[in-house]
Order: structure tokens, then C-alpha cells, then sequence
């Protein structure tokens, strides 16, 4: 019997590469899709995706998406605007997806989380497993909003026969995911002594941007290796449970700015922190600059886990990850 997937935030950078994924997946009879914006399928060359306009935090709209699905995919959430602006669509939208799921009778619930919900204290044990408690940052909301939401998925989920799968991808990147890209280069305008001198001069030569780099190495994933992953536990593969996703390998600042053709500059660890705080409290202001924060602590993780009991073999590993990220920001003109 072929399956019916429902999928809330489909039209973001990680929906758009599972849609395509589910569209070629024989074992997948049809998709339904609902977000706010406005998407078109056909467009795509999706054929059996049917997608509707509709917000998780409307009740009546989740009941009338989740009904006869054999599995359920939420990845609608709100990354960027603050943390009382994102509070309501992340925290209240995400409860009533699971809620609903409970409430329909819906067998296999697929959430994805981050690696940011394990938190990024310190004295953390490294390699993150998925053993270790998500207890997330109160500094970086983002991060505490994952943990909190984690913990609610297995409040609302007890004493339901609801199988779920939690992914925590790290840093998700690739030719149509370029928030890391897209972030980077909106921090290094913040702070460029130059930017209308720039604009007035066009293209005329001007040294580019510099960009600090503490030397914290992270991981990448890529946007396809994700929706792969994605895809197995939307079919039942594997056992039901949390799974880390990474790429092999890790990337630097000065990676991120190479493949930019920007420049870097190694800091000490004492400026950087200094310099991350100073970001952390501006953020009220300007929301994006919290994500700073999160380069300052490494937080790698062990994913032996989904590569043994789901068989994921991620295709591209961190740097190949990184260069096709750029490759579609400098397709998109964001580095105009």
C-alpha cells in the first residue's frame, strides 16, 4: 500500500530537497504539503505533491491536512525574527502538529530538530550522542526553543501508539540552502566601515570583507543527505528514536570565507568571546547577531547511530557541502 505523507514547511530549504525526494520514492502515493507562502508543485516538476496554503497554529487547518495520512513530517518553524516573535509559531505551531498527529490517529510522526537542542555549554561531553539529555541554551533562543520542543514531543506523544523519529542535523548547507552563506554575509555588512562606499562604487575593486575566525571547527550536512534521511524514516526505516545528521569532515570561518572569496582573520579565543557576547546582547536589536553564539562552543556530533540503524550514508561530505553552498549564493546574488 502506497503511503500519504504530510508535510507542514515544506517550501524551505530542507522541505523543497524532501519533497523531491518523496515525489521520486515509488513507495509514496501522494503529498500534502501546507505552508504559508505561496508554492507551486508543478513548478518544481513535483507530481505527486498537492499543496495548500494554511498556518500550524490554525487548528482546523492541521485537522484537515493530517486526515488519512500514514505520516506526518514537521519542519515548519521559524528560524529568524527574535525570540518573542518566534516564540508563538515555533512553540504553539509545533504543539499543535503533534497534538494533531495524537488526535488523527496518525501512525509515524517525523520531527527535525538541531544539534542545537543538546545546548552549547562548555563542559559538555564531545562527541555529542543521542543519549545525552537536549537541554538547550536559555542565551541562544533558537537553541532553547528546540530543547523545549523536544521535550513536549515526548509529553504529547505518551501513552500514544505514535512512532516518532527526531533528526538533529547541524549546520544544513547546499545549493539551495545557503542560510550559513546568507547569515555570514548579513553579520559582515553589520559591520563594514564601508558598505555606501561600496554601493556608490559598484564593482570598482575595494578589499573584501574580513571575516574573524576563531578557529572552531563545526560540521555541515547537506540539504539532500538530510531529506534522504528524512525519507527512510517517513518509509519506517530503522527504529523509531533520535538521530544525529552530519557530514564527514568539519569547516573553519576561513573555509567559509574562501569559498566566498572573502578574506579571515584569526582572533584569540578571549576577543572572540568578547566579541560574541557583545553580540549576544545587541541581538534584541538586530535578532541575527544571537547566532553568533553559536559559533563560539564546538559541538560535534557522533552520528554512527543513523549510519547503523538506518543505513544513511551521506553522499557529499563537509567541505563539498560548503562549496555548493556558495556555488548557490553566488547564483542567488547574495554576494552582490
Amino acid at each position: 500500500m502506497s503511503l500519504t505523507v504530510a508535510v507542514t514547511g515544506p517550501t524551505g530549504e530542507i522541505g523543497r530537497a524532501l519533497l523531491g525526494a518523496l515525489d521520486a520514492d515509488p513507495a509514496v502515493g501522494e503529498v500534502r504539503g501546507m505552508a504559508r507562502r505561496p508554492f507551486d508543485p508543478g513548478a518544481e516538476g513535483l507530481g505527486k505533491v498537492a499543496y495548500r496554503r494554511g498556518d500550524v497554529l490554525d487548528r482546523g487547518s492541521l485537522a484537515a491536512l493530517l486526515d488519512g495520512v500514514d505520516v506526518v513530517v514537521h519542519l515548519a518553524f521559524s528560524i529568524f525574527g527574535g525570540r518573542e516573535q518566534t516564540r508563538r509559531v515555533n512553540l504553539e505551531g509545533s504543539r499543535n502538529v503533534f497534538e494533531a498527529t495524537v488526535a488523527a490517529g496518525v501512525p509515524r510522526l517525523v520531527y527535525t530538530s538541531s544539534v542545537a537542542a543538546y545546548g552549547f555549554a562548555d563542559d559538555a561531553p564531545r562527541p555529542l550522542t543521542e543519549d545525552l539529555p537536549a537541554t538547550g541554551s536559555d542565551e541562544f533562543y533558537y537553541s532553547a526553543q528546540k530543547a523545549e520542543l523536544e521535550a513536549a514531543l515526548s509529553e504529547i506523544l505518551a501513552g500514544s501508539e505514535v512512532e516518532a523519529y527526531v533528526f538533529r542535523p547541524c549546520l544544513v548547507a547546499g545549493p539551495r540552502a545557503t542560510m550559513l552563506i546568507r547569515q555570514t554575509v548579513r553579520a559582515a555588512r553589520l559591520g563594514d566601515p564601508l558598505p555606501g562606499l561600496r554601493r556608490r562604487l559598484g564593482r570598482m575593486p575595494l578589499p573584501p570583507p574580513v571575516l574573524p575566525d576563531t578557529g572552531v571547527a563545526f560540521q555541515l550536512v547537506h540539504q539532500d543527505d538530510v531529506a534522504a534521511a528524512l525519507a527512510t524514516a517517513v518509509a519506517g526505516g530503522g527504529p523509531p528514536g533520535a538521530y544525529n545528521l552530519a557530514a564527514e569532515g568539519e569547516v573553519r570561518v576561513a573555509d567559509v570565507a574562501r569559498s566566498i572569496g572573502w578574506r579571515s582573520l584569526r582572533v584569540p579565543g578571549p576577543a572572540a568571546a568578547l566579541g560574541t557576547g557583545l553580540a549576544g546582547r545587541l541581538s534584541f536589536a538586530v535578532p541575527q547577531l544571537e547566532w553568533a553564539t553559536a559559533l563560539r562552543t564546538p559541538v560535534p556530533m557522533d552520528t554512527s547511530k543513523a549510519r547503523v540503524e538506518l543505513d544513511w550514508q551521506p553522499r557529499f561530505d563537509a567541505s563539498e557541502t560548503l562549496a555548493q553552498a556558495a556555488a548557490g549564493a553566488r547564483d542567488q546574488g547574495l554576494l552582490d
